[in-house]
């Protein structure tokens, strides 16, 4: 995250479009000439990785995509293990206290690893210090959405809706503390306008309200709402991400007027602290080949992922800056979880 500063029309359209984003990813994360240090026999039984949500959803699709990969190339199982809970600190958790040998990993995300550290005032982990992080995998856009009536074509018209009318002072988020939430908090210090949240717990209840009408707007990740989005019965004004990756003319909240406004929710592999360098190297390595794979590419972006494999040194680095600018939209939002 940083803070400032139609589908195919055709089968053929289609296929140029993965074609090309398949080609660019591959162009943006080619494999370096220098690989992983010999990690000797690993893995030599099935690896487990931990998915800190239910099954179903994105995240848990993910690593279903992911382990599939890993699983033929590492000739062994990838077994994946659901530790739902707590905005995924639960799983986490258990990732964090598991033995460091490369056989258990988690797969992270904004909230467990980026959030977390400056929302939770107990947490049972260190997202900074309890970790090795390996890789970034995709990242994709949380939306900002209305009912169909709501007389704003654009994000700019909704925020002076809110500006002069109480009804559009409040939105709904999918839950306290969520990058979703924290953006919205983030934009409504940045353009000046009232609104208070109305905390749901998960996307699910969120969208069905807003599709009812019982509430104007919100904001939710996109893969969750992209069919009622498609099917008209939702009204999109603005995604997260710093451009759209699925080319349907989706616009952002960095050209409606807030320049260098991006929060893209992300997920990345990590492993607990200590685990060997060169079996971090490797699973580092063979993940960066497997996300530039054109199956594993038609998978993601089918859901509305984007694949963005970031490894290693560069994924630390990124990971400090996440942390950095998440903190700040906590504060800014005032929420806290006990």
């Amino acid at each position: 995250m940083t803070y400032p500063n139609t589908p195919s029309r055709s089968a053929s359209t289609g296929r140029r479009r993965l074609l090309a984003l398949a080609a660019s990813v591959v162009a943006l994360t080619a494999v370096p000439a220098t690989q992983a240090a010999d990690a000797g026999d690993w893995p030599n039984r099935p690896v487990t990785l931990i998915v800190p949500f239910a099954p179903g959803g994105p995240t848990d699709i993910t690593a279903r995509v992911l382990g599939d990969a890993l699983s033929k190339m590492w000739n062994q199982t990838v077994v994946i293990e659901n530790r739902a809970g707590a905005g995924g600190t639960i799983g986490a958790a258990t990732a964090a206290r598991a033995k460091a040998d490369g056989y258990t990993l988690v797969l992270g995300v904004t909230g467990s690893h980026g959030i977390a550290g400056s929302l939770y005032t107990r947490l049972p982990y260190d997202p900074a210090k309890d970790f090795d992080a390996i890789a970034k995998v995709v990242i994709y856009p949380n939306a900002i959405l209305a009912h169909p009536d709501v007389p704003a074509k654009n994000l700019q018209e909704l925020i002076e809706l809110a500006k002069t009318n109480p009804e559009y002072q409040v939105y709904g988020s999918d839950g306290n503390g969520t990058a979703s939430h924290l953006t919205m908090e983030l934009l409504r210090e940045k353009a000046g306008f009232p609104a208070n949240a109305v905390q749901y717990k998960g996307a699910s209840p969120l969208i069905n309200d807003i599709v009812g009408g019982f509430v104007k707007y919100g904001i939710t990740g996109l893969p969750s709402a992209e069919s009622q989005v498609k099917a008209g019965s939702l009204k999109l004004l603005a995604i997260t991400t710093d451009k759209d990756y699925s080319n349907s003319g989706y616009p952002t909240i960095s050209e409606q007027g807030f320049p260098g406004f991006v929060a893209a929710p992300w997920s990345g592999i990590f492993s607990p602290k200590g685990t060997p360098r060169p079996v971090v190297e490797k699973i580092a390595y063979d993940i960066k080949t497997a996300m530039t794979s054109p199956d594993v590419t038609q998978k993601l972006t089918t859901l509305g992922l984007t694949p963005m494999p970031i490894i290693l040194g560069d994924f630390e680095a990124d990971l400090a800056k996440e942390r950095a600018s998440w903190a700040e939209a906590v504060k800014v939002s005032g929420a806290k979880v006990d």
